[in-house]
């Protein structure tokens, strides 16, 4: 883990508030010189703190109405099955995110689709229809409670 000072957790939540905020910007914001800045942020990045900065779409804007989430049980636990399956999932837009887990189900994905003729696209053609893949549980999204990509930046020590 980095060692992070209260500048850095600051300047960390001013980035996640807004990633196109300039150092200056930065700087005014946290207390800090745009170079002081400039330096920290490329010490974040260096460290891999900072993986990255990219455009939030508005998902229904662009026609993406349905989001649920798809338990995946593979036909059986090899490596080289599970290899299989997660070179399916590199290929598929659709799929947001993917966590292998514990319990009754191998995967849990996190699918967003246009509509429900999407979602059977998905699962039918798509999960099912690849040999790695035995059994599929899809539950639909009713209400988004809450969304939320913004991590707690609390100092633990």
């Amino acid at each position: 883990m980095h060692d992070l000072d209260a500048f850095d957790l600051r300047l960390l939540a001013a980035l996640q508030d807004d990633a196109r905020l300039t150092n200056q910007q930065l700087g005014e914001r946290i207390g800090l010189s745009a170079s002081q800045c400039s330096r920290r942020r490329s010490a974040l990045e260096a460290a891999k703190v900072i993986r990255g900065y990219r455009a939030e779409l508005a998902a229904e804007a662009l026609g993406l109405h349905v989001i649920a989430f798809v338990q995946v049980t593979l036909t059986t636990h090899s490596g080289e099955n599970s290899r299989r399956f997660r070179d399916l999932l590199s290929r598929v837009d659709e799929v947001q995110e993917a966590y292998a887990m514990t319990g009754d189900a191998d995967y849990l994905l996190k699918a967003i689709v246009p509509d429900l003729k999407g979602l059977a696209i998905l699962v039918n053609d798509t999960l099912l229809a690849h040999d790695s893949v035995a059994r599929v549980r899809s539950s639909i999204v009713l209400d988004r409670l809450k969304d939320q990509s913004r991590l707690p930046l609390r100092r633990t020590r």
